[in-house]
């Protein structure tokens, strides 16, 4: 398994190692020594979700503030994605920029994205099962959001307006701009 920063450096890309042969693949999806050795810290994951979406479904760009913030550990189980991690943390040198990443049934890469960072993706294969976990429950009064198409933002989501597919909630969201609420 190897650990890669980005350059958001709190973006740790994981590559896990691959055992392939005749009857099909192995490999360690998750390892808590390995990966708290790496943060220098242990995180407690505390709940694990799937999701299933049709191409062109974008769901995104997602977060909660505290006492709710959840750090998340992404893959995909099957299809492709391309994942957005937004940094809203006010005094990093990357606020307000964002990083994209496919994450595949064929690599297994596996993103760690922190508290203090939006998140969203979209479906780029005909289906995708998305699976993640979270330190964190889920609190519809700490639920924040900001539109996928924000201009100061401006993601390149690869697809084209046409082949979004949202849910209103996220057609909906509000802009970075007109926001105040992020993370010290």
């Amino acid at each position: 398994m190897e650990f890669v920063r980005q350059i958001i450096p709190d973006l740790i890309l994981i590559k896990p190692t691959l055992f392939n042969d005749e009857r099909g693949y192995f490999f360690e999806s998750y390892r808590e020594d390995l990966l708290s050795d790496f943060v220098g810290h242990r995180i407690n994951f505390i709940q694990d979700n799937e999701s299933k979406s049709s191409f062109g479904t974008l769901r995104g760009l997602h977060y909660q503030m505290p006492p709710f913030a959840q750090t998340k550990l992404v893959r995909v189980v099957q299809g492709s994605v391309l994942d957005i991690a937004v940094d809203l943390r006010k005094n990093s040198p990357h606020f307000g920029k964002y990083q994209s990443f496919e994450l595949n049934d064929n690599n297994k890469y596996q993103l760690l994205i922190p508290k203090g960072f939006a998140h969203g993706f979209v479906v780029l294969t005909n289906e995708a099962i998305f699976s993640y976990k979270v330190d964190n429950y889920y609190n519809s009064a700490l639920d924040k959001g900001i539109r996928f198409d924000d201009p100061s933002l401006a993601i390149d989501w690869t697809l084209s307006l046409s082949e979004l597919t949202l849910s209103e909630k996220d057609l909906n969201l509000p802009f970075f701009d007109s926001q105040s609420e992020f993370f010290d």
